[in-house]
Protein backbone atom coordinates (compact mmCIF):
# COMPACT_ATOMS: atom_id res chain seq x y z
CA UNK A 1 0.00 0.00 0.00
CA UNK A 2 2.80 2.57 0.84
CA UNK A 3 4.25 2.02 -2.50
CA UNK A 4 1.33 2.49 -4.83
CA UNK A 5 0.80 5.63 -2.51
CA UNK A 6 3.92 7.33 -3.16
CA UNK A 7 3.74 5.49 -6.75
CA UNK A 8 0.69 7.70 -7.14
CA UNK A 9 1.87 10.66 -5.38
CA UNK A 10 4.18 10.99 -7.71
CA UNK A 11 2.04 10.94 -10.64
CA UNK A 12 0.48 13.97 -10.06
CA UNK A 13 3.58 16.10 -10.48
CA UNK A 14 4.68 17.37 -13.23
CA UNK A 15 7.47 16.11 -15.22
CA UNK A 16 10.51 18.68 -15.48
CA UNK A 17 11.98 19.71 -19.00
CA UNK A 18 14.25 18.23 -20.35
CA UNK A 19 17.61 20.71 -20.48
CA UNK A 20 19.09 20.60 -23.91
CA UNK A 21 22.54 19.32 -24.56
CA UNK A 22 25.09 21.25 -24.97
CA UNK A 23 25.14 20.73 -28.50
CA UNK A 24 21.41 21.74 -29.36
CA UNK A 25 22.65 25.36 -28.77
CA UNK A 26 21.98 28.21 -30.74
CA UNK A 27 25.14 29.81 -31.58
CA UNK A 28 25.52 33.66 -29.76
CA UNK A 29 25.83 36.43 -32.63
CA UNK A 30 28.95 37.88 -33.00
CA UNK A 31 29.08 41.51 -31.25
CA UNK A 32 29.21 44.19 -33.90
CA UNK A 33 32.49 46.33 -33.77
CA UNK A 34 31.64 50.64 -34.71
CA UNK A 35 35.56 51.69 -34.69
CA UNK A 36 34.41 54.90 -36.20
CA UNK A 37 32.30 55.89 -33.50
CA UNK A 38 34.80 55.05 -31.17
CA UNK A 39 37.15 57.43 -33.27
CA UNK A 40 34.48 60.12 -33.63
CA UNK A 41 34.36 60.14 -29.56
CA UNK A 42 38.29 60.47 -29.37
CA UNK A 43 38.31 63.32 -31.63
CA UNK A 44 35.51 65.49 -29.76
CA UNK A 45 37.20 64.71 -26.79
CA UNK A 46 40.19 65.61 -28.30
CA UNK A 47 38.50 69.24 -29.20
CA UNK A 48 37.04 69.98 -26.15
CA UNK A 49 40.06 69.61 -24.63
CA UNK A 50 41.92 72.12 -26.81
CA UNK A 51 38.99 74.42 -27.02
CA UNK A 52 39.44 74.70 -22.95
CA UNK A 53 43.21 75.68 -23.23
CA UNK A 54 43.15 77.49 -25.75
CA UNK A 55 40.21 79.67 -23.63
CA UNK A 56 42.58 79.43 -20.56
CA UNK A 57 45.22 80.88 -22.43
CA UNK A 58 43.30 83.85 -24.06
CA UNK A 59 41.54 84.48 -19.98
CA UNK A 60 44.79 84.56 -19.25
CA UNK A 61 46.60 87.10 -21.67
CA UNK A 62 45.22 90.26 -20.53
CA UNK A 63 46.00 93.74 -21.12
CA UNK A 64 44.77 97.46 -19.81
CA UNK A 65 43.08 99.44 -22.42
CA UNK A 66 40.49 102.87 -22.47
CA UNK A 67 37.02 102.75 -21.29
CA UNK A 68 35.29 106.17 -21.89
CA UNK A 69 33.31 107.55 -19.02
CA UNK A 70 31.38 110.42 -19.81
CA UNK A 71 29.60 110.49 -23.25
CA UNK A 72 32.85 112.48 -26.07
CA UNK A 73 30.65 114.82 -28.92
CA UNK A 74 31.69 114.48 -32.23
CA UNK A 75 35.22 116.74 -32.49
CA UNK A 76 35.83 116.00 -28.82
CA UNK A 77 38.75 114.36 -26.87
CA UNK A 78 39.58 111.98 -24.67
CA UNK A 79 41.21 113.09 -21.25
CA UNK A 80 41.60 112.22 -17.83
CA UNK A 81 38.77 113.15 -16.57
CA UNK A 82 36.32 111.34 -19.28
CA UNK A 83 38.21 108.27 -19.60
CA UNK A 84 39.78 105.33 -16.90
CA UNK A 85 41.71 101.99 -17.25
CA UNK A 86 40.33 98.53 -17.51
CA UNK A 87 41.20 95.25 -18.11
CA UNK A 88 40.31 93.11 -21.11
CA UNK A 89 41.24 90.06 -23.14
CA UNK A 90 43.72 90.52 -25.55
CA UNK A 91 42.03 89.94 -28.97
CA UNK A 92 43.79 91.26 -32.15
CA UNK A 93 41.15 91.28 -34.51
CA UNK A 94 39.71 94.35 -31.58
CA UNK A 95 42.10 97.55 -32.04
CA UNK A 96 42.11 98.45 -28.64
CA UNK A 97 43.78 101.55 -27.40
CA UNK A 98 46.28 100.72 -24.83
CA UNK A 99 45.56 102.62 -21.64
CA UNK A 100 49.94 103.87 -22.14
CA UNK A 101 48.80 105.26 -25.25
CA UNK A 102 46.31 108.05 -23.68
CA UNK A 103 48.95 110.64 -24.44
CA UNK A 104 48.66 109.95 -27.83
CA UNK A 105 45.23 109.65 -28.14
CA UNK A 106 44.43 113.01 -26.65
CA UNK A 107 45.74 114.73 -29.84
CA UNK A 108 42.88 112.77 -32.55
CA UNK A 109 39.40 113.67 -32.17
CA UNK A 110 36.07 111.64 -31.67
CA UNK A 111 34.55 111.10 -35.60
CA UNK A 112 31.58 110.32 -34.44
CA UNK A 113 29.91 110.60 -30.98
CA UNK A 114 31.11 108.47 -28.40
CA UNK A 115 28.68 106.85 -25.74
CA UNK A 116 30.04 106.47 -22.14
CA UNK A 117 30.57 102.92 -20.82
CA UNK A 118 32.14 101.97 -23.98
CA UNK A 119 35.88 100.68 -24.47
CA UNK A 120 37.33 102.92 -26.78
CA UNK A 121 38.86 101.33 -30.23
CA UNK A 122 41.15 102.68 -33.01
CA UNK A 123 38.09 103.17 -35.18
CA UNK A 124 36.54 105.88 -32.61
CA UNK A 125 39.15 108.46 -33.55
CA UNK A 126 40.98 110.24 -35.87
CA UNK A 127 43.31 113.81 -36.95
CA UNK A 128 40.49 115.39 -37.81
CA UNK A 129 36.55 115.49 -36.32
CA UNK A 130 33.67 114.38 -38.43
CA UNK A 131 31.54 117.84 -37.66
CA UNK A 132 27.94 117.17 -39.17
CA UNK A 133 26.86 119.38 -42.13
CA UNK A 134 25.49 123.07 -41.30
CA UNK A 135 27.93 123.07 -37.93
CA UNK A 136 31.54 124.30 -37.34
CA UNK A 137 33.36 124.30 -34.31
CA UNK A 138 34.87 127.56 -32.80
CA UNK A 139 38.24 127.66 -30.43
CA UNK A 140 37.45 130.03 -26.99
CA UNK A 141 40.03 131.18 -24.49
CA UNK A 142 38.33 132.20 -21.33
CA UNK A 143 38.93 133.97 -18.25
CA UNK A 144 37.75 133.08 -14.80
CA UNK A 145 33.99 134.49 -14.41
CA UNK A 146 32.96 133.92 -18.56
CA UNK A 147 32.32 130.16 -18.02
CA UNK A 148 30.24 128.41 -15.60
CA UNK A 149 32.25 126.24 -13.16
CA UNK A 150 32.27 122.88 -13.61
CA UNK A 151 31.60 122.97 -17.73
CA UNK A 152 31.99 119.59 -19.26
CA UNK A 153 31.76 118.40 -22.41
CA UNK A 154 28.22 117.65 -24.05
CA UNK A 155 27.51 120.37 -21.87
CA UNK A 156 24.73 122.93 -24.11
CA UNK A 157 25.58 126.76 -22.97
CA UNK A 158 24.51 130.26 -24.72
CA UNK A 159 27.43 132.50 -25.80
CA UNK A 160 27.00 135.99 -25.18
CA UNK A 161 28.35 139.66 -26.46
CA UNK A 162 30.13 141.16 -23.34
CA UNK A 163 31.78 144.66 -23.26
CA UNK A 164 35.44 143.92 -22.12
CA UNK A 165 36.18 147.15 -20.93
CA UNK A 166 34.57 148.22 -17.44
CA UNK A 167 33.00 151.91 -16.61
CA UNK A 168 32.69 153.58 -13.29
CA UNK A 169 29.91 155.68 -14.52
CA UNK A 170 26.13 154.59 -14.59
CA UNK A 171 26.10 155.70 -18.27
CA UNK A 172 28.96 153.47 -19.06
CA UNK A 173 27.50 150.27 -16.84
CA UNK A 174 24.29 151.17 -19.06
CA UNK A 175 26.06 150.95 -22.13
CA UNK A 176 27.58 147.81 -21.18
CA UNK A 177 24.26 146.31 -20.56
CA UNK A 178 23.07 147.65 -24.27
CA UNK A 179 25.69 145.70 -25.77
CA UNK A 180 25.53 142.34 -24.16
CA UNK A 181 23.48 140.62 -26.94
CA UNK A 182 23.22 136.63 -27.36
CA UNK A 183 25.89 135.44 -30.27
CA UNK A 184 24.71 132.10 -29.83
CA UNK A 185 21.26 130.11 -27.83
CA UNK A 186 22.46 126.69 -28.40
CA UNK A 187 26.20 125.60 -29.07
CA UNK A 188 27.58 122.20 -27.56
CA UNK A 189 30.70 122.28 -25.49
CA UNK A 190 32.52 120.34 -27.63
CA UNK A 191 36.12 119.66 -25.97
CA UNK A 192 37.27 121.53 -22.42
CA UNK A 193 40.02 119.71 -20.40
CA UNK A 194 39.27 118.14 -17.12
CA UNK A 195 40.47 118.91 -13.69
CA UNK A 196 44.04 116.91 -13.92
CA UNK A 197 44.45 117.74 -17.23
CA UNK A 198 47.48 120.73 -17.81
CA UNK A 199 49.92 121.84 -20.31
CA UNK A 200 48.40 123.65 -23.66
CA UNK A 201 44.79 123.03 -22.52
CA UNK A 202 45.32 126.11 -19.89
CA UNK A 203 46.54 129.21 -21.83
CA UNK A 204 48.48 131.38 -19.74
CA UNK A 205 47.40 128.88 -16.50
CA UNK A 206 44.37 131.07 -15.73
CA UNK A 207 42.40 131.19 -19.13
CA UNK A 208 40.28 127.80 -20.08
CA UNK A 209 40.26 126.73 -23.67
CA UNK A 210 37.05 125.66 -24.58
CA UNK A 211 35.87 124.78 -27.79
CA UNK A 212 32.16 124.99 -29.56
CA UNK A 213 30.69 123.42 -32.23
CA UNK A 214 27.89 125.73 -33.50
CA UNK A 215 25.88 126.78 -36.23
CA UNK A 216 28.24 127.73 -39.75
CA UNK A 217 26.07 130.75 -39.61
CA UNK A 218 26.80 132.30 -36.19
CA UNK A 219 30.80 130.52 -36.12
CA UNK A 220 31.93 134.11 -37.68
CA UNK A 221 30.96 136.39 -35.12
CA UNK A 222 31.62 134.38 -32.23
CA UNK A 223 35.20 134.00 -33.48
CA UNK A 224 35.74 137.92 -33.79
CA UNK A 225 34.26 138.82 -30.44
CA UNK A 226 36.03 135.74 -28.84
CA UNK A 227 39.37 137.10 -30.36
CA UNK A 228 38.31 140.16 -28.59
CA UNK A 229 37.90 138.66 -24.95
CA UNK A 230 34.06 139.64 -25.32
CA UNK A 231 32.89 135.91 -25.25
CA UNK A 232 30.78 134.71 -21.97
CA UNK A 233 29.05 131.40 -21.46
CA UNK A 234 26.00 130.25 -19.81
CA UNK A 235 24.44 127.09 -19.40
CA UNK A 236 21.36 126.46 -20.61
CA UNK A 237 19.09 123.26 -20.59
CA UNK A 238 20.04 120.46 -22.92
CA UNK A 239 22.09 117.16 -22.87
CA UNK A 240 24.26 117.06 -20.06
CA UNK A 241 27.93 115.93 -20.80
CA UNK A 242 27.89 113.00 -17.66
Amino acid sequence: MKIQERTGAGAGRSAAPAQPSVGDRLPTPPRERKPALAALAVLLILVGALGATMLVLQAGERIEVVKVTQAIPAGGSVNTSNATPVMVAKDDSIHYIEWTQLDQLKKLKAVNAIPAGVVAVGEMFGDEAGVAAGKATVGLSLKAGQYPTGIKQGDTVAAYRVNSASGSSNSNSSSSATNSSVIVDNARVTYVPGPKDGGDEIVGSTNLAVTLTVDSDKAADLAQAASNGEVALVQVPGNSGN
